[in-house]
């Protein structure tokens, strides 16, 4: 038990480029394997007070007690930490009860993401859309404003027979990074991990983790915990999207339980 523990903790140590890999070279930078016509403009102010050198992201998503007891839906509520577990933002989901009810985790909502003053500093909207790997049409996107009214990215869902790939895009929805993640998301006692990759899908430069938070925390609760692993010299407004992709595979793979049955 004490070695499996060591091995978890080894798995989530922040201060490597990646949990488990080789210490990278020191003179990699992500910048490098992004093309300069597709990068975020330079002019764009960074979103909130988003630490620029953070290379682990915590996301927790709160326990809704009224959910559990009615059966229900509720507006999803994150806390969003650094790798000290401090926590730096706070993300709401803004939906109606009508969506929520009939459309279930392919509605529509806006995510409100505020600081510790209580400002809104980032903005991510997702539209209805469709969730199938049998339908290439009208997948899942979400937009991504930094600061709330300046669209600096998207992630969009990319077609796929066996795994579920996205792609973070700039302003002008080119393609900048891919997320791939595994054939089977159902986590059974373990964490499931979604790599961050290039462009051409041949480097891993970071990872979204759904952490298993225990069985009955995992199996009746949608309280889910969430770590994105990425370069610290990554930009401010990359990371941002990343924040808004976490939550896009939140409500796509793990807003499942037996609450609402």
């Amino acid at each position: 038990m004490a070695s499996t523990d060591a091995q978890n903790h080894k798995s989530r140590d922040p201060s490597g480029f990646l949990p488990g890999a080789p210490d990278p070279d020191p003179s990699f930078h992500v910048s490098s394997f992004i093309p300069r016509n597709q990068l975020w403009q330079p002019d764009l102010p960074p979103p909130g007070s988003l630490p620029p050198t953070l290379d682990l992201i915590i996301i927790h998503q709160q326990v809704e007690l009224l959910g559990m007891i009615l059966g229900t839906d509720t507006s999803n509520k994150y806390e969003i930490k650094n790798s000290l577990g401090q926590r730096i933002y706070f993300a709401v989901e803004e939906s109606i009860c009508f969506n929520r009810t009939f459309c279930s985790t392919l509605r529509s909502c806006t995510l409100s993401i505020t600081d510790n003053s209580g400002r809104e500093v980032i903005t991510v909207n997702r539209p209805l859309r469709c969730n199938s790997c049998w339908c290439p049409c009208y997948l899942q996107e979400l937009e991504i404003e930094a600061p709330p009214g300046t669209v600096v990215g998207y992630v969009a869902q990319k077609w796929d027979p066996l795994l579920p790939k996205f792609a973070i895009q700039n302003a002008n929805k080119e393609d900048i990074l891919k997320i791939v993640g595994p054939c089977a998301t159902c986590g059974c006692f373990g964490d499931v991990d979604f790599e961050v990759k290039t462009i051409n899908e041949k480097l891993t430069i970071g990872k979204i983790s759904k952490y298993w938070s225990g069985f009955v925390n995992n199996v009746f609760t949608n309280a889910d915990n969430f770590g994105i692993h990425v370069p610290a010299d990554l930009d401010v407004t990359v990371k941002a999207a990343m924040i808004g992709a976490c939550f896009l595979l939140d409500f796509m793979f793990f807003e499942h339980s037996l609450a609402g049955l």
